[in-house]
């Protein structure tokens, strides 16, 4: 029995908070290697999967919704739901490897970090997949076919992650310096947060329709039954009333910004606030999944014009059970994506080393130790191959999660057996894929309200790494103002180097077709040079990242003033 529940204190775990109370609660600590009673290990696990699942779901959720999907966000409903189950049913299996750690037979090298180190679905490749899967389809290619094109691409510049996980961390410090790898995770959180808001009023696609509904164009768009050629088409979006709608919220069919879908997401963001102020710390842990599911049961309460925000058709046409392969796509290679997927593994590679010693500081192990020497090598080898294994099982690349340092230090638990069943939660939570019907149900409004606090909470991560950099330097802020500059400045106009939706090959920067292309059209291979070119320019972490490289390479260090004290020049 004892090693069934243990004698650890769940009064503390999970007794709610009192915001104004000063007292401070204690409870036990487990190190990595510790044996957790049976019960004690699964409730750990399941605070670290509940902690990791709003982020698991979201990248894949949002490219197959929004990206792959060939008309409108619900026309590939079954694809939406099996690239939530199987992002969640890799990021379980991947893992449980990364916490036990093998050795590679031979050699002095490992695999995984054997630590409470959890890998899952990463942010970073969002904008490069949404970026390139658009242009494909621009192209003429299908939804399915561009995703397997990505698939295939990222298998191939994941090995850039498995080569770099043999350099010595030290030296890969000295390549990318706090100042560079705060300016790429910060614009990572940039650039996705500008498409959160875009989900909380109601839809990526409508958003950047909405311009349709301006009065100097209106009476051009063709709303009406009968549209003229010289009208431009009400699409993509719906329409209803004589505007522009957004159409990713059940039955109801409301212009961007409606005060309805503002609402819904602002229910989100509401729970997490009432969460942090007298949630336990259980709850705090799980707040993003509560909060998730209360915007989810107002949206199911709630009615505009007597029409549902939540329809049932979704969860009832969800299969019961599923798992990775299920659904395939034809794998494929697409150049342009190379150089901003690069830039994105050697982002994610800088960032796990700086994961792992959060890790490795909230379990109380020692960071100056050759065991994280070993950790950091087996962890970036995880990544990388995961990565790989991750794209061949039709899923996004992998990973380590920054978040779950937190849970660690609030839990005061780092055994690896909480990690390995915080694996095994993920798995079933994906294998029952009516959990993925339910995710794919909820409205656009709702999952931008809980992805625009998630996409913050990673540009806020970047400002943290930034923060160790000497801001008092000359050189630094330079960098930091160039970099950050244009990066900030292509997330919120990315037309000043990109197409405009439904305008692919326009853009006057490049222009390939349309009224600004001078001669006849650009051949393939021209067309693949000019789209790899913009998906860097328009990625707004690949163009501040590199700037921020090249401007750290060149730049001299500051100036040492000697000689001078608080008192000269005083009369």
């Amino acid at each position: 029995m004892v090693q069934l529940i243990g004698n650890f204190d769940f009064a503390a775990l999970c007794l709610p908070t009192v915001p104004w109370g000063k007292s401070t609660r204690k409870m036990q600590f487990f190190r990595k290697d510790d044996d957790l009673p049976i019960l004690v290990a699964l409730v750990m696990g399941l605070q670290h999967a509940f902690a990791m699942v709003g982020g698991l779901i979201v990248p894949p959720y949002v490219v197959m919704r929004f990206s792959v999907s060939e008309d409108g966000p619900g026309s590939n409903l079954d694809m939406q739901q099996y690239a939530i189950a199987c992002s969640l049913i890799l990021s379980g299996i991947f893992t449980i490897l990364n916490c036990i750690q093998f050795k590679i037979p031979g050699t002095k090298y490992v695999f995984g970090t054997g630590m409470l180190s959890v890998l899952g679905t990463s942010f970073g490749f969002l904008p490069i997949y949404e970026s390139a899967i658009r242009t494909m389809k621009s192209e003429g290619y299908s939804g399915k076919d561009a995703y397997g094109k990505m698939l295939g691409t990222t298998m191939v510049c994941a090995m850039l992650e498995v080569v770099l996980s043999f350099v010595p961390k030290d030296k890969l410090r000295r390549m990318f310096p706090n100042i560079v790898t705060g300016v790429a995770v910060m614009l990572i959180g940039a650039g996705l947060t500008a498409t959160g808001i875009k989900y909380w009023g109601g839809g990526a696609v409508c958003a950047e329709m909405a311009w349709k509904n301006n009065p100097q164009v209106y009476n051009l768009v063709g709303f009406g039954p009968n549209i003229g050629t010289e009208r431009v088409a009400p699409f993509p979006g719906g329409t209803a009333g004589g505007k522009a709608t957004c159409d990713g919220n059940g039955d109801v069919i409301k212009p961007f910004g409606s005060s309805e879908y503002v609402a819904l997401g602002f229910s989100v963001v509401l729970m997490l606030i009432l969460v942090e102020l007298f949630g336990s710390p259980f709850m705090k842990n799980a707040n993003v999944i509560i909060a998730l599911l209360f915007g989810y049961f107002v949206a199911g309460v709630s009615r505009a014009e007597g029409n549902k925000f939540v329809p049932d058709t979704k969860i009832e046409n969800a299969e019961p059970i599923t798992f990775a392969w299920v659904e395939n796509f034809p794998i494929g290679f697409y150049g342009p994506a190379v150089l901003p997927l690069l830039i994105a593994f050697l982002v994610t590679t800088v960032e796990t080393i700086g994961d792992l010693t959060a890790t490795y500081e909230a379990s109380e192990e020692d960071t100056e130790s050759e065991e994280f020497d070993k950790s950091v090598q087996g962890g970036l080898l995880s990544d990388g191959i995961c990565s790989f294994g991750a794209a061949l099982a039709t899923g996004m690349p992998n990973t380590t999660f920054s978040q779950n340092n937190g849970v660690i230090a609030l839990t005061k638990c780092a055994s690896r057996r909480a990690g390995v069943c915080c694996g095994l939660w993920l798995i079933a939570l994906g294998v029952l894929s009516k959990i993925s019907g339910i995710i794919s149900s909820m409205p656009d409004a709702v999952v931008g309200g809980m992805t625009t606090f998630l996409f913050c909470n990673v540009f806020v991560s970047g400002l943290s790494v930034v923060s160790k950099a000497d801001l008092n330097s000359r050189r630094n802020r330079i960098i930091l103002a160039i970099s950050m500059g244009v990066g900030l400045g292509v997330t919120a106009v990315p037309w000043i180097f990109g197409d405009q939706r439904e305008g692919g090959g326009t853009a006057p920067f490049w222009a390939c077709t349309g009224p600004f292309r001078e001669g006849a059209d650009c051949n393939k291979g021209e067309r693949g040079i000019r789209d790899g070119i913009l998906i860097l320019l328009t990625t707004p972490y690949s163009i501040g990242t590199i700037l921020a490289m090249f401007l750290h390479g060149i730049l001299p260090t500051d100036m040492e003033v000697v000689g001078y004290s608080a008192d000269t020049g005083k009369a």
